[in-house]
């Protein structure tokens, strides 16, 4: 047995009020649109101040089992436990107040093109959290210049940046409000190598900085092996490997063999032409 293969196995265990308080814990999530069976029991731990990278195909779970932690989507059965506490069924006012938690840089940035980049910033600040507009403004001036903006571009509008300082703007919109947990959804999609390579120190950087534990969901190897403490594969609607990142490229598991090495044949390949899909 591989240690990817031992520590999948003490994830699977049912939460229990032990001294293991992870600071994320979702335990059989199940998903279904329709015959469409997404999630089919996910079961993923994350430890508080890590940095957990997901990885796997497009249609295999990861968006849906994102939304379910956020709560944008109810699971049809199981449970996310978030620093200990159950919050699948969580009321309208306690799921706003768990919200406060979490810190999101969405996939494609997903800044508002009316406002100012500082209001950008600042948007949980001052909708979520009621901050006075100046004291919100100084916050923003400071989480742009700890990604290595600042107050240059604090006045323009998202359409006057490149797609990587749109990135950085929302990074820097991700940690304003001082999250415990930051989630990155593809943060590197549509940028160039080199800017991807940048933005992934920045997200480890600031991690780092903050003491935040970190989600990430991505097919971006390099992303992987930049921010991740650990890794874990999803296939199928199911967490089929969970490892330390250093034991990526020695899995054991041929699935994540060959997802990693982009192998054009292998176990995930020959289930594809066994559903008909290819």
């Amino acid at each position: 047995m591989n240690a990817g293969t031992e520590k999948l196995e003490a994830i699977n265990e049912m939460p229990s009020k032990s001294n293991d308080n992870p600071m994320l814990w979702l335990y059989g999530v199940k998903k279904t649109f329709g015959s469409n069976n997404v999630l089919q029991g996910i079961n993923l731990k994350l430890p508080k101040s890590k940095s957990l990278v997901v990885i796997g195909g497009s249609g295999s779970g990861k968006s849906v089992m994102l939304k379910c932690i956020l709560g944008l989507i109810t699971p049809d059965d199981g449970s996310i436990f978030v620093d200990g506490e159950e919050t699948v069924g969580l009321s309208i006012k306690k799921r706003n107040q768990l919200m406060h938690k979490f810190g999101m840089l969405f996939q494609g940035g997903a800044l508002f093109d009316s406002l100012k980049i500082w209001e950008n910033v600042a948007f949980g600040l001052i909708q979520g959290q009621q901050m006075a507009r100046a004291d919100a403004y100084y916050v923003a001036i400071e989480r742009l210049r700890a990604v290595g903006l600042g107050k240059k571009v604090a006045d323009l509008y998202p359409s006057e940046l490149s797609g990587g300082m749109q990135k950085r703007v929302s990074l820097a919109r991700a940690i304003a409000t001082d999250p415990e947990i930051i989630f990155f959804d593809e943060p590197t999609t549509g940028l160039d190598p080199i800017m991807a390579d940048v933005i992934n120190d920045l997200i480890t950087e600031t991690v780092r900085d903050m003491g935040a534990t970190a989600l990430t969901i991505t097919h971006d190897m390099g992303s992987v092996r930049k921010v991740a403490d650990e890794v874990a594969m999803i296939y199928k609607g199911q967490i089929i490997w969970q490892d330390d990142v250093q034991n990526l490229d020695n899995s054991g598991n041929e699935y994540v063999e060959q997802f990693i090495n982009g192998s054009a044949e292998g176990p995930i390949t020959d289930d594809a032409r066994k559903d008909g899909l290819i």
